[in-house]
């Protein structure tokens, strides 16, 4: 888990990268998404042959890539106005949106524990995106729509439960390239024009995305295989720290103490709910004495 958060953080800071030197954001999400099917069908079909395409429910699976691929287009547009880390630790706010939801949309019995959480989590988030943190406004709020849309995605992904993660990944994968490719095929000239800009070097990171993407969502698939959510999902706070270390690294940009209060602040409800649950299913688990 941990090597596949970094995988993603470099992921995203590579695109912003590319977005800073001109390159346009459906452009970037066209390669992207390329690759990255590529590189998980090459990984997946010689294992598994096409029934890892086979899935029971095809109109959720397209729901789910449609709603995937608008959510990393909003985090692309949000890492184009923000510094990475306060980009990144937005986004953070979408498990806790989750937590607070699941019981109406899900099913779920309801927890004041949960809600308390989201609330502790909602209060991090003004404290980075405070009007005195000199943050572009737009960039704020499509990082609160990407998490929103993130916190969608989840929920579609909980519906695709009964799939095989894998066929979810080709699946997800595929969607977002198809649409992508229909807008290439009515943009080639300018898709084209925007390519043929690039300098060698640039062409390999652009690549690079689709194999940081690809590789990035099959070593989450790998680490849920092994330990169950709720005891990952503490892990997932350290992707903040890859972003903060790599906007530093790459942009020189390094979040100031109130914002690093709010991002703490979402980490600890964040990881508080999820020690809290993670307990709460031992003991549910935990055989009664006869």
């Amino acid at each position: 888990m941990i090597t596949s958060l970094f995988t993603l953080s470099v992921l995203d800071g590579t695109g912003k990268w590319l977005m800073a030197i001109g390159l346009p954001l459906l452009v970037l999400c066209w390669i992207r998404y390329s690759v990255h099917s590529l590189l998980v069908l090459a990984i997946i079909l010689p294992k598994n042959g096409v029934k890892a395409l086979h899935t029971a429910k095809p109109i959720t699976q397209i729901l789910r890539g449609t709603i995937m691929l608008a959510s990393t287009l909003c985090f692309f547009t949000t890492l184009r106005y923000l510094p990475q880390a306060e980009a990144t630790a937005i986004n953070f706010i979408a498990p806790l949106i989750v937590l607070a939801i699941a019981p109406y949309l899900l099913k779920e019995k309801t927890q004041m524990a949960r809600w308390i959480a989201a609330i502790i989590g909602f209060m991090g988030i003004l404290l980075i995106i405070r009007p005195s943190a000199g943050l572009n406004m737009t960039g704020v709020f499509f990082g609160l729509f990407n998490a929103v849309l993130f916190s969608i995605q989840f929920i579609v992904t909980r519906r695709l439960a009964s799939e095989n993660p894998m066929t979810t990944l080709v699946w997800s994968g595929l969607c977002g390239t198809l649409m992508l490719c229909a807008y290439t095929l009515f943009n080639f000239d300018y898709v084209l024009h925007a390519l043929g800009q690039l300098t060698t070097w640039q062409w390999l990171l652009l690549i690079s995305t689709g194999i940081s993407g690809g590789l990035g969502h099959l070593l989450q698939i790998q680490a849920y295989r092994y330990a169950p959510a709720s005891m990952l999902a503490p892990f997932t706070y350290m992707q903040i720290i890859s972003a903060t270390a790599l906007g530093w690294i790459v942009w020189r940009q390094f979040p100031d103490m109130l914002t690093w209060l709010g991002i703490a602040i979402i980490c600890a409800s964040g990881v508080g709910i999820a020690l809290k649950e993670l307990r709460q299913q031992g003991r549910m688990a935990k055989p009664r004495a006869e």
